[in-house]
């Protein structure tokens, strides 16, 4: 079932789900790479900065598609230790995993802000946004960091997520917000007409489009 043509089209129809936030002090925070062009969308629509925010998902032995947990920047790390125990993934597997996405989260960090800080997110809204929700490990990683950077409210946003997602957010964001929820689901690349992966190029142009003028691109 298709729901959106692209991720900007996805970010389009997101947006309207969070008009309540417009006006507020918002940081939209996109999760590279394929929320970002969604959260670019929606950083327009509400008039708000876009940054990134770096998560990576650990994935299990043989199927790195399927995710056991995520770490994120700060130290974040979340494991979903019934299934890793029921995939036999003891913590030497996950900490080998974890050692080689570190690095990844390193490298991304550094082409991604070019040597700038992260936007602080002390005192405001994060908006934080991805391109789907599915086993939801790399989302609840994100709102995790976003809290302990000092975020007074997080809000987890996507335009696609299963049936009662939000259940397991209760503790992590304050809201949650999906533009469809559809009864199947299977992957999020089920509801894109276009879900080809996105570029380091785009995450970069797009965070530099959307900086405030006069700073140093």
């Amino acid at each position: 079932m298709i729901l959106f043509a692209d991720r900007a089209e996805a970010g389009d129809t997101l947006a309207a789900e969070l008009g309540h936030l417009n006006g507020g002090d918002c940081l939209v925070l996109g999760l590279p790479r394929g929320g970002v062009p969604v959260g670019f969308r929606v950083a327009e629509r509400l008039g708000a900065p876009l940054d990134v925010l770096l998560v990576r998902k650990l994935g299990a032995p043989g199927r790195p598609e399927l995710a056991l947990g995520a770490i994120g920047e700060g130290g974040v790390r979340v494991v979903d230790w019934e299934r890793a125990e029921r995939l036999r993934a003891g913590e030497d597997y996950l900490r080998e995993v974890e050692e080689r996405e570190r690095a990844e989260l390193r490298r991304q960090a550094a082409l991604f802000r070019a040597g700038r800080p992260g936007m602080d997110p002390t005192g405001r809204t994060a908006v934080i946004v991805d391109d789907g929700v599915a086993t939801g490990s790399t989302a609840l990683a994100a709102c995790r960091v976003a809290r302990r950077a000092g975020a007074r409210r997080v809000v987890m946003a996507a335009p696609v997520a299963p049936r009662g997602w939000e259940e397991a957010f209760r503790e992590a964001a304050d809201e949650c917000a999906a533009a469809e929820t559809p009864a199947r689901f299977w992957a999020i690349g089920m509801f894109y007409q276009d879900f080809r992966p996105t570029p380091d190029s785009e995450v970069i142009d797009l965070l530099a489009r959307s900086r405030p003028e006069g700073e140093s691109r």
